[in-house]
């Protein structure tokens, strides 16, 4: 027989505080956020104020440096100039060639234009080299992509492309205009190629001066988006109809391109 108390027998677990138990929890998130908040760790802001501390001592030092030319220590793509995002708000503008015309520069209440192989440029800051009496005032008002390459601007002041990478596809020593006797007379000793042979040559050629004059055009295009550092910058395109140089007659290269051709070296 059981010699415990009947108290002990029958007594009772002490009642749990889950109330006790929910405010120690809450207390302990509470002190593990407080110290997150205050570690030495950084935090998203922290790096974004870094960064923006960082870029702003850069570009004043850029602009310093160069005397104001710049805050970007001469890196000048299109998204770091103002001209350019105020040209992005405003309306691409669409003038046919007879509508270029008259943004040459006569009329002061109009801005001054050029046009690219259809792209049109705002070269309103420099009236002295553009606007009436300017060493480049031929250009104004039009689009003379072809005298851009050949050179030949009074020739050559006209969009028409066809023909002009001509220009870069080398040509026989003999054939050169200045050409002695002994280049010709060596010509004549030089195995001739087969149709093939000059086919295959032809082909890769072409391809490379068409290449070079893309290349030629770009070079333009970049001075007149302000690529290199001039304020000018695009405003729109020139409208043409499908098909529009194939009613005008075709070019051959004018004089000066001709003799500027590359000559065809043979091992």
């Amino acid at each position: 027989m059981s010699t415990q108390p009947s108290s002990a027998r029958y007594r009772k677990p002490a009642p749990t505080n889950p109330t006790g138990e929910r405010d120690k929890a809450e207390l302990k998130a509470a002190v593990k956020q407080q110290a997150a908040a205050t570690s030495s760790g950084l935090s998203v802001l922290d790096v974004l104020r870094i960064l923006g501390g960082v870029l702003l001592l850069s570009s004043g030092l850029s602009y310093l440096s160069t005397s104001g030319e710049s805050m970007t220590w001469g890196y000048n793509a299109w998204w770091t100039r103002a001209r350019e995002w105020k040209a992005i708000m405003q309306r691409e503008i669409h003038l046919t060639d007879e509508q270029l015309r008259s943004y040459d520069g006569t009329d002061p209440s109009k801005p001054i234009y050029l046009a690219l192989n259809g792209t049109i440029y705002d070269v309103s800051i420099s009236p002295a080299t553009y606007g009436p009496g300017g060493s480049y005032h031929f250009f104004a008002g039009r689009d003379a992509a072809r005298a851009f390459l050949t050179g030949c601007f009074q020739e050559d002041a006209t969009p028409d492309l066809r023909g002009v990478e001509q220009m870069y596809i080398p040509i026989d020593p003999e054939l050169k205009p200045d050409a002695t006797e002994d280049v010709k007379e060596k010509a004549k000793t030089r195995k001739p190629l087969t149709k093939g042979e000059i086919k295959n040559r032809h082909a890769q050629e072409l391809r490379t001066a068409r290449k070079q004059a893309k290349e030629g055009l770009e070079s333009w295009h970049k001075l007149f988006r302000g690529d290199k550092g001039k304020k000018y910058f695009r405003v729109g395109e020139v409208k043409r109809e499908k098909g529009w140089a194939d009613k005008l007659p075709v070019r051959t290269l004018c004089e000066q391109a001709e003799k500027g051709r590359p000559v065809r070296k043979y091992e």
